[in-house]
C-alpha cells in the first residue's frame, strides 16, 4: 500500500514598514514579481500614521505601528522608509524582537560579481551594482542609482534615483544622497551625512554635514 503524505505549505507574508510615497511605489515593484515565482502573499503596511492611505485607492492597509508590532514566525519584512535614522532605529527595534528581513531586488535591478549586499536592502527597477561592491544592512537604491567597483556603503544609506557613487567611493551609516547626486571616486563621505540633489562631492564629507553644490559645500552641520 502506497501512503501519500500531502503536507500543507504555509505562505510567508510580506509586510512593507512605511506606506508614504516610497511605501506604495515599493508595493508596485513587489507585486511586479510573477506569481509563479513568489512563496509568499503581501500582508499590508505598518506605519505610525493609520491614515496615510486614506487619500488612496489601495487594496492594502496599516496593520499597525511598526514599533507596536510583535513579529510572527512566517511573517518577512522590508523597510520602505527613506530617512536614514527613522529607517535604522525601526528596523534595528523590529530585528531586536526577532524580525526576518529579505533584500529585494526588482528583476530590471543588475548585481556584477563578487559583491555582497545585506539583508534588508532595496534595489529598485534598473538600479546598478557593478563588481565587489560592498553593502550593508537596510540600504536603499531608488531607480536607475548606481554603485560603481570597489565601493563600500554602510548600513542605512538611502540613495535617490539616478545618483551615482563611483568606485572606491565610501559613505558612511546612515548617509542620504539625493537625487543626481554624484560621489566621485575615492570620495569618503561620513556616517550620517546629506548630500543635496544635483551636488557633486569631489573628495571628503565631515558626518553630519549637509554639503550641497557643485562642488559640493557645507551648508549645514557640525
Amino acid at each position: 500500500m502506497v501512503v501519500i503524505l500531502l503536507i500543507e505549505v504555509k505562505m510567508k507574508r510580506v509586510l512593507i514598514i512605511g506606506a508614504g510615497g516610497f511605501g506604495r511605489e515599493v508595493l508596485n515593484w513587489v507585486l511586479d514579481v510573477p506569481q509563479q515565482h513568489r512563496d509568499w502573499e503581501v500582508g499590508g503596511f505598518l506605519d505610525a500614521n493609520s491614515a496615510v492611505l486614506d487619500t488612496y485607492d489601495c487594496h492594502f492597509s496599516i496593520l499597525a505601528d511598526p514599533l507596536d508590532y510583535v513579529p510572527k514566525p512566517d511573517d518577512r519584512f522590508i523597510c520602505a522608509i527613506a530617512h536614514p535614522s527613522t529607517k535604522l532605529r525601526v528596523c534595528r527595534y523590529l530585528k531586536e524582537r526577532g524580525a526576518q528581513f529579505i533584500t529585494f531586488i526588482h528583476r530590471t535591478a543588475i548585481v556584477g560579481h563578487r559583491c555582497a549586499i545585506g539583508s534588508g536592502c532595496i534595489l529598485c527597477p534598473g538600479a546598478i551594482v557593478t563588481s565587489d561592491v560592498e553593502l550593508g544592512e537596510f540600504v536603499m537604491m531608488n531607480l536607475q542609482s548606481t554603485i560603481g567597483h570597489d565601493a563600500i556603503v554602510a548600513d542605512g544609506c538611502t540613495l535617490s534615483p539616478h545618483s551615482a557613487v563611483n568606485g572606491f567611493a565610501s559613505l558612511g551609516e546612515g548617509v542620504f544622497l539625493g537625487s543626481h547626486a554624484i560621489v566621485l571616486p575615492g570620495a569618503e563621505i561620513g556616517d550620517y551625512a546629506i548630500v543635496g540633489a544635483g551636488s557633486v562631492v569631489l573628495k571628503k564629507v565631515k558626518a553630519g554635514a549637509t554639503v550641497m553644490g557643485v562642488p559640493a559645500k557645507q551648508i549645514a552641520g557640525f
